[in-house]
């Protein structure tokens, strides 16, 4: 891992420690075999504003599980995911499936190990969309142009993702996260489907484009380098988030 990046911390020199995220009391358990497997228990934590979070733990440890409840894609089977939206705060896990999809076009860009791009869409398509969702498709295509530029590929805009590399199709894969500016990043195991090199770069970006911005980063990841650049690391184990100190 050979990141370019020096600090994260703040994000760029500024203190945010305003929570952005809160979790209160939050489970999650799933049915197998007939018997109840707890994946997480009772969790208590915040998330500051502003701030890289890095979270670890081994394979099948929940991280995906919490990042997905977070987003508001999965409902917990107990607890509440509280964020902030304009000054307000919304209790996430209150709204229907239709309002927290519509608060997480709003709000909050996701970020996957396996892209999950749209096939039949062009490289410019997919990173409109969002916006497009929201019924701003002049907008969308004007954002997605200017990171599609950022992130090195405005030569592939008419492009479709099976002519990309993985390194390639995880830039649009970001670009379409931010498009809509969120405030926060959710990123499931970004770098984990490509080679180090690749992933390294990509990685660069990522952070590069978030810290730029101040938004709130939460990264699932088995890179224990990645630690060191993080503002708060977390390690999920038994259902339980245990808090390192990040830099270290």
């Amino acid at each position: 891992m050979c990141l370019t990046l020096t600090t994260l911390n703040g994000f760029g020199g500024k203190s945010l420690t305003q929570p952005l995220v809160r979790l209160a009391g939050l489970s999650k358990s799933y049915s197998e075999a007939g018997q109840e497997r707890a994946v997480l228990e009772a969790i208590d934590w915040t998330f500051p504003a502003g701030q890289f979070t890095g979270l670890f733990g081994r394979s099948g440890s929940g991280k995906s599980t919490l990042l997905n409840l977070i987003s508001g894609i999965d409902k917990p089977s107990g607890g509440q995911v509280f964020i902030q939206e304009n000054g307000d705060t919304v209790e996430l896990t209150g709204l229907s499936e239709h309002n927290r999809t519509l608060f997480r076009r709003r709000n909050i860009g996701i970020v996957f190990q396996f892209f999950n791009l749209i096939p039949t869409l062009t490289v410019l398509e997919n990173v409109a969309l969002p916006v497009e969702l929201a019924g701003e498709e002049r907008k969308g295509h004007r954002r997605a142009e200017a990171l599609l530029e950022r992130v090195g590929l405005s030569d592939r805009m008419d492009t479709y993702p099976d002519r990309l590399s993985g390194g390639e199709q995880q830039r649009v894969a970001i670009a379409r996260a931010l498009v809509h500016d969120p405030i926060l990043l959710l990123a499931d195991e970004p770098t984990g489907n490509l080679d180090e090199g690749t992933g390294d770069a990509v990685l660069n970006l990522l952070l590069e484009l978030t810290r730029g911005a101040g938004k709130t980063l939460i990264m699932a990841t088995h890179d224990p380098q990645i630690a060191q650049y993080a503002d708060q690391v977390l390690y999920l184990e038994h259902g339980k988030l245990i808090s390192h100190t990040g830099g270290d």
